[in-house]
């Protein structure tokens, strides 16, 4: 709904896209939260800048989700 509203590149609809990743990886649906915080880091980034906390924290979630999958031995 944000998306039709505010636009595909609005930082909003990154941040409805996060929330959305971080569900699904809570459910342990990871295939499914991957994409969500990739087109997430990408509004993010466009939107707001390559550092802006918002980017940085979609970013560390994406990065913990992977962790997650692919625990270090």
């Amino acid at each position: 709904m944000r998306q039709q509203l505010l636009g595909d590149n609005h930082p909003h609809v990154a941040t409805s896209l996060n929330n959305l990743g971080h569900l699904y990886y809570s459910q342990v649906r990871y295939s499914e939260a991957e994409p969500l915080y990739l087109e997430a880091i990408n509004i993010a980034t466009q939107a707001l800048g390559e550092n802006h906390p918002n980017t940085v924290t979609i970013r560390e979630n994406l990065q913990i989700m992977r962790q997650q999958q692919h625990p270090s031995p």
